[in-house]
């Protein structure tokens, strides 16, 4: 009889490949209330390199990070109308506390665009305070019908940033900036993602927003997901706060504003772009470990050898494990670590030692070669390199040969329905053409113009609808 695969294939059904690969790589688990997760070690550890990389990019802008309260009392929301209309329909509210119910009721943070305003008001009174730029880092509660592990779930992680400006332009500028210089180059050159920038139509937009920026990626079985989003906010909320500002001429002015954030949703993005039958595939640059070296057995020149070639990965900048549990079997370690999605492994067996060799296994193209072991400190930075643009090239060969041209709704809707994403223009498409793509579970993700850049209007000449059914 065949032996049962470790993870049922994608292609049987990429649902159960999704939730078999969570649980299998010990990524995450389900929480004792619905929708919300436990996620584990080796899943957290992702999100603290992601969350090292973004911070890093994030404060090269000038942005600092604070923190602002969990609990929003109930009447903030109220001051935003289209803002409360947004977020209506996922809040968590709370009414009691200290067993007595609370004067007010309190909002669990849905997003914080009203208690950060609140503060913003008092600390914006001249043009000498702008821009103010602040990021936090926290989680948010939105009460989510149908969850699924880092995708959707009740509470997650997430950072959020929140600016003020003096002019539009500067928060336009300001807002295209994260869009491009932090989260695509995040995600392009770190992640490995092959994103598509673009503009959210009307229907798609924040609610409070004046314009949204997105970055779509194309998953494994051809669905869109949405990975981080930029707004500007214009106005809007600086009216309903009144946050003004001296400006130079004397005048009070009203603040120009942007939000943007990134979420725990970037982990369900890494395991359906670049997941396999076998398990993760984690990008060099982002893995918390990034070789692993296995002793085969437990003999002692065997282990000694492994722990040597470590330190010498280590002192080259290598982030590396060695694996010396020799009491549990080597092919049951082997599996788990292809599973966890670990760039590299390095496998030292006596035979090997014998002929100064090591099995270099690499996951992200597959297969093993002996090489020297005195060659691996040199060899191990290039191999590393040479397989983070692999993923990226697949990712977004995947895109481009699963994304038609089309020029009617129809075509646009087969296209998305048989797995892959439909490029049409806005001008065949419109509201009205968006509405009925809807009808068939169809989403415009984002507007482009014709050479792919961002547009800068939803009603430019020459934009194209990227559409695609979605998570």
């Amino acid at each position: 009889m065949a032996k049962a695969p470790v993870l049922t294939p994608q292609a049987d059904d990429f649902p159960r490949w999704y939730q078999d690969l969570i649980a299998k790589a010990e990524l995450a688990d389900n929480g004792p209330v619905r929708g919300s997760m436990v996620i584990r070690p080796y899943g957290y550890g992702l999100w603290e390199r992601m969350q090292a990389e973004m911070d890093a990019r994030i404060k090269e802008t000038g942005t600092q990070n604070a923190y602002f309260p969990l609990l929003i009392p109930q009447s903030y929301l109220a001051k935003e109308a289209d803002h409360v209309e947004g977020f209506a329909p996922e809040l968590a509210v709370v009414t009691h506390g200290g067993g007595k119910e609370l004067e007010e009721p309190a909002v669990v943070r849905p997003t914080s665009e009203m208690i950060i305003n609140d503060y913003f008001s008092k600390w914006v009174q001249s043009y000498r305070d702008l821009p103010l730029l602040i990021n936090q880092w926290a989680n948010v509660v939105r009460w989510e019908l149908r969850p699924r592990l880092f995708l959707r779930t009740s509470e997650f992680l997430w950072q959020e940033g929140h600016t003020a400006h003096a002019t539009y332009e500067d928060a336009r500028d300001f807002a295209a900036h994260i869009h491009r210089q932090v989260y695509e180059d995040f995600m392009v050159n770190v992640l490995g993602m092959d994103v598509v920038p673009g503009r959210k139509t009307a229907k798609e937009r924040f609610a409070g927003a004046i314009n949204t920026l997105t970055l779509e990626g194309m998953m494994g079985d051809g669905k869109a997901l949405q990975m981080a989003t930029s707004h500007e906010l214009g106005q809007n909320f600086a009216k309903a706060f009144n946050t003004r500002y001296l400006s130079k001429e004397g005048k009070q002015e009203l603040v120009w504003q942007t939000s943007w954030g990134s979420t725990t949703r970037m982990i369900g993005a890494l395991v359906m772009m670049h997941g396999d039958d076998n398990g993760l595939r984690v990008p060099p640059r982002l893995a918390q470990i990034q070789a692993v070296v296995l002793a085969i057995k437990g003999d002692e020149a065997v282990l000694a050898k492994v722990r040597e070639i470590g330190d010498r990965l280590k002192a080259a900048g290598v982030r590396v494990h060695v694996d010396d549990r020799t009491d549990v079997p080597f092919g049951r370690r082997a599996v788990d670590w292809e599973l966890k999605g670990v760039p590299v492994r390095v496998e030292v067996g006596p035979r090997d030692l014998e002929n100064g060799t090591a099995m270099l296994a690499r996951r992200i193209p597959g297969g093993k070669e002996p090489v020297a072991i005195d060659a691996l400190v040199e060899l191990l930075p290039t191999v590393l390199e040479e397989d983070q643009a692999l993923l990226l090239k697949q990712s977004r060969e995947r895109r481009e040969s699963r994304t038609s041209e089309v020029s009617t709704i129809q075509a646009a809707v087969e296209a998305a329905v048989a797995g892959g994403w439909a490029r049409i223009p806005w001008a065949e498409l419109g509201e009205q053409g968006e509405a009925e793509l809807a009808e068939h579970s169809v989403t415009v993700r984002c507007l482009v113009a014709e050479d792919g850049s961002v547009p800068d209007a939803d009603d430019a000449p020459g934009n194209v609808a990227v559409v695609a059914r979605a998570y």
